[in-house]
């Protein structure tokens, strides 16, 4: 049994524009135990999804089940979750303690137990010193712990979490999200978790759900995101740099990349289409292969990212450490067989093509 599942779940808004979808008609189910990902861009329909879940917003049309009950009409109280919202929402004249056991208290558990649950909740987080401090005394982290811990003290069996970490500095952001991930397998609890950076979704995710415009683009794990995209949309969203794409036009009796002076040659058929490489796939030659020329060349330490101009596109190189090239220069990229997609002309993951020797291209 899934334990969330939505089914064909729609949720609009009239405006003096007219009807805006936030959610149009999605469906999915998750797995006990897992940590799944809603991903996409600002206005994607990802936090509408997490309120509906929580009941936060009601669903216009389709169903939602938490462990196998139909809870699209309950309010949030009767759904059996816990949720984390982007702003810790912590009460400032209470203690860390007491901000912990609020819900507790509202539920009237009693105080052998609150401080039983306490303890084991401080002591997992590593607040077990900070308990009677203030959250003005505490660092952004800290804070995160406590919200954390207000979540995860009523032992419900899913935890939602709306973008918990942006408010937070890169390096603690880093640290976080191994915390959290470390978190949800220990306690075996299912996870949602809202989030617009890619680096999260892709270093903590069993699955993810990648949404646009109210749609999911694909749901699978990181990997299946990766290395077989869907769609156009889902390459480029993916990956840092994103894949390079190509536009394939006819030339003679072949398809090539548009504004290459030369191959890789294609079968005519896929003229039209478009051809993806991620960027450290690609190699740079001095011989052979698709004529470029060096735009520009930026240093990251541990790699170099070289962005060369194919007629009027651009196309990422990357490279490990420092590389002997500069703008101006002329080179040829190269690139496997196997790391190549293909995307019909509508954008959708097409079967990659055989590519062709300049022999049969003529």
């Amino acid at each position: 049994m899934s334990a969330i599942a939505l089914e064909g779940v729609a949720k609009h808004w009239t405006t003096a524009q007219g009807r805006v979808h936030g959610v149009a008609g999605i469906s999915f189910e998750l797995d006990e135990g897992t940590l799944n990902v809603l991903l996409g861009p600002s206005g994607c329909g990802k936090s509408t999804t997490l309120r509906l879940i929580a009941g936060l917003e009601s669903a216009d049309a389709g169903t939602i089940r938490i462990a196998g009950r139909d809870v699209t009409r309950l309010p949030p109280a009767q759904r059996s979750i816990a949720m984390v919202f982007q702003s810790y929402a912590l009460f400032p004249h209470l203690s860390v303690a007491e901000n912990i056991l609020f819900g507790l208290r509202v539920r009237k558990v009693g105080a052998a137990e609150c401080d039983k649950r306490l303890r084991e909740v401080a002591d997992l987080l590593g607040l077990a010193k900070l308990t009677d401090r203030r959250p003005s005394q505490l660092s952004g982290g800290q804070q995160q712990r406590v919200a954390l811990g207000r979540a995860i003290i009523a032992r419900a069996p899913v935890c939602l979490m709306d973008e918990p970490l942006s408010n937070l500095d890169a390096q603690l952001r880093a640290e976080m999200r191994g915390e959290i991930r470390a978190l949800q397998r220990k306690l075996g609890i299912t996870m949602v978790y809202v989030t617009h950076d890619q680096v999260e979704a892709m270093s903590m995710a069993d699955r993810v759900i990648l949404l646009n415009a109210g749609r999911i683009e694909q749901n699978g794990r990181p990997v299946d995101l990766y290395e077989a995209p869907a769609n156009t949309f889902v390459a480029r969203f993916i990956g840092t740099p994103p894949m390079n794409l190509m536009k394939l036009v006819a030339s003679g009796a072949h398809a090539a990349v548009e504004g290459a002076q030369d191959g890789p040659w294609l079968p005519l058929e896929c003229a039209g289409g478009t051809l993806g490489v991620r960027p450290e796939h690609v190699g740079l030659a001095f011989e052979r292969g698709l004529r470029a020329g060096v735009a520009s060349v930026e240093y990251l330490g541990a790699d170099s990212l070289v962005v060369c101009a194919v007629g009027d596109a651009s196309v990422a190189v990357r490279v490990p450490g420092t590389v002997a090239v500069a703008p101006g220069d002329a080179v040829w990229l190269r690139w496997a067989d196997g790391d190549a997609h293909f995307f019909t002309a509508d954008g959708r993951r097409g079967t990659a093509p055989r590519r062709e020797t300049a022999t049969e291209a003529a």
